[in-house]
């Protein structure tokens, strides 16, 4: 089959596209013949070792697909079965091994482009909304990066939730994106002081939280916005790891909370995943929740795509078709 490796940890150049072994399903496994696979920020961290992996790696972590074999003592699903997943290992290939407990249906009317496209950033945004910070009816929540993925479906699901929604974007193109998704305002940093900004537009209390996937260049303005016992939740660090914080800081500045989830931990349990997952999918199955598709690519261009989203010239996702 085909597949995208990578040798040693490096740039976008560092993916080559090339023939690998068909993988065979141990026990608990299912081979899933993959139909698309979504492009995302942690491919980035396992490819340039910021993530630690095992080399050769096919990258990807999340696909969508057919079930074509099952090893020994896999219950969870069927061969023929339309699925996808977020610990699907190597979904930068036709053909994935993957935990068959990892492994969830897709309803009908929602299409493998769609499942590639909602579940790491879908269920990404449905955690940080509903249990990192249960949003509610007259908070109001940050959100960085308000014109990507991650952004555009928080922003949609925090809007559900009733909360003010006030998010960040570079450039009037991007801004407008965020406010089509729900925001009720945006902040076009490049051109405005966003700490200065979300206090102002906040009588100067700041928010209630603070979603952050951009880090070192917002972390620490981002504190100075969160309302007294309020929440900064860093969930990526797409410009760099922001640096050490000092626990008193978090006290001087009104006893708020600082948190580093991961969506992992979120769906460790498979009632979990199947809770969270069913929710995303089901609200784009109803057309609750709309998808940012920036585009599909063959999965030859994996490198291309890499190279747009590190140099945030997405608006959106990237699905990569094997």
């Amino acid at each position: 089959m085909k597949a995208v490796r990578v040798h040693s940890p490096g740039g976008a150049e560092a993916l080559r596209y090339e023939d690998a072994p068909d993988p065979q399903p141990k026990t608990g496994e299912a081979v899933v013949r993959i139909e698309a696979a979504g492009v995302n920020y942690i491919d980035v961290y396992h490819r340039t070792g910021a993530y630690k992996g095992s080399f050769p790696l096919t990258l990807g972590v999340e696909g969508a697909g057919t079930v074509e074999a099952l090893g020994p003592g896999v219950s969870e699903v069927r061969v023929g079965d339309r699925v996808a997943s977020v610990s699907m290992a190597g979904s930068y290939a036709k053909y994935a091994a993957v935990p068959a407990e990892k492994l969830v249906p897709l309803p009908e009317r929602v299409s493998f482009t769609q499942a590639a496209a909602a579940m790491l950033q879908g269920m990404t945004a449905q955690y940080l909304a509903t249990s990192t910070y249960p949003l509610k009816s007259g908070d109001t929540c940050l959100v960085h990066a308000a014109a990507g993925g991650v952004g555009q479906l928080l922003c949609q699901i925090a809007k559900r939730r009733g909360a003010f929604v006030i998010g960040t974007a570079g450039g009037q193109e991007k801004t407008g994106i965020a406010l089509n998704a729900g925001a009720d305002e945006v902040i076009d940093y490049e051109s405005e002081d966003f700490e200065a900004a979300v206090k102002r537009l906040t009588g100067g209390k700041g928010v209630h939280v603070v979603y952050d996937s951009v880090g070192k260049t917002t972390f620490e303005k981002g504190l100075n916005c969160v309302a007294r016992r309020g929440m900064m939740i860093l969930f990526g660090q797409s410009s760099g790891a922001p640096g050490p914080v000092d626990p008193q800081v978090l006290n001087q500045k009104g006893s708020i909370y600082l948190t580093r989830p991961t969506l992992f931990h979120y769906v460790a349990l498979r009632a979990e995943l199947l809770e969270r997952s069913s929710q995303v999918l089901g609200w784009v199955r109803d057309g609750v929740l709309k998808l940012a598709i920036f585009r599909e690519m063959p999965l030859a261009e994996a490198a291309e795509a890499h190279r747009m989203l590190e140099a945030r010239q997405t608006k959106g996702k990237i699905i990569l078709i094997p």
